[in-house]
């Protein structure tokens, strides 16, 4: 689906405060300079929210009800609504976490990336300011997502949705990080979204987002082993229903390193990226 890139958030608006100076604090305030115009350029697309939170909730109360009544994978004492939940709040992260890539494009065709490019600002300080914006827009959806669990019966507690808001931004920032990765290569909005349905769709359908792991063929379990979401997503269910196939402790260590390379992967990616 194409999205309308907004030109707000301009680089004149920015410029007095990326520019001049260095060191840490610098460094910082130009970082936050990106995030903020991200953060800006979000709240102007209020349609961008509604349509990112309305796929979600689709999945949760249509396909939750649906299958729930008609499949007893479970476990004991949670419906399959509930099972799925984790599922679709790393459902959420996935699809708007790896298409905020897509507004590298946008940038570029409004000729916004240029300007950042030849600004007194790392490629690394640019990459994590915009990280952190895909980070931010994906921590408000999921917490739409959260609200409405609570509603449906999931048992937060003050330490389980603490865990929750830290696997939600690692998963984030991995995440952004491969999106931005892939948009810095790509010059067409058509050709990105092609390169990514082959990304969220098996990252999502894989991660064990909609079935239990247990008992799966040695094939699927292959596959399932190497996706980066299996691990949110069972580290969101120990989280929210105390239930999950690997401890909590490992799911959180594998998701930091997959994070940490795919942090690396887009730096790297962005040091080589083009702005025209």
């Amino acid at each position: 689906m194409t999205r309308n890139r907004p030109k707000g958030g301009s680089w004149r608006d920015l410029q007095s405060t990326i520019s001049g100076g260095s060191g840490i604090e610098e460094s910082l305030t130009r970082i936050y300079a990106l995030w903020l115009r991200e953060f800006k350029v979000f709240l102007r697309e209020k349609s961008r929210l509604v349509a990112s939170t309305f796929t979600p909730v689709l999945w949760l109360f249509v396909i939750g009800s649906g299958l729930g009544a008609a499949s007893p994978v479970t476990v004991p004492g949670v419906d399959y609504q509930q099972f799925i939940f984790p599922g679709i709040v790393a459902m959420s992260i996935i699809f708007s976490s790896v298409f905020f890539g897509s507004y590298i494009i946008w940038d570029r065709k409004f000729d916004f990336l240029k300007s950042v490019m030849v600004a007194p600002v790392s490629r690394s300080g640019v990459f994590i300011g915009k990280t952190l914006g895909g980070m931010t827009t994906s921590l408000i959806q999921a917490a739409i997502l959260l609200a409405i669990g609570a509603a449906i019966g999931i048992p937060f507690t003050p330490v389980s949705l603490a865990q929750v808001v830290v696997i939600i931004l690692l998963m984030s920032f991995g995440l952004t990080s491969l999106g931005l990765a892939l948009g810095s290569y790509m010059y067409s909005l058509e050709g990105f979204q092609m390169i990514v349905s082959f990304v969220v769709f098996p990252l999502f359908f894989l991660s064990g987002a909609l079935f239990p792991l247990d008992n799966l063929p040695s094939w699927l379990g292959v596959l399932t082993t190497v996706d980066p979401a299996t691990y949110g997503v069972d580290a969101l269910r120990h989280s929210m229903l105390g239930v999950g196939s690997n401890t909590f402790e490992f799911d959180v260590a594998i998701l930091v390193a997959y994070t940490t390379a795919l942090g690396v992967f887009g730096i790297f990616s962005f040091k080589r990226m083009k702005a025209v």
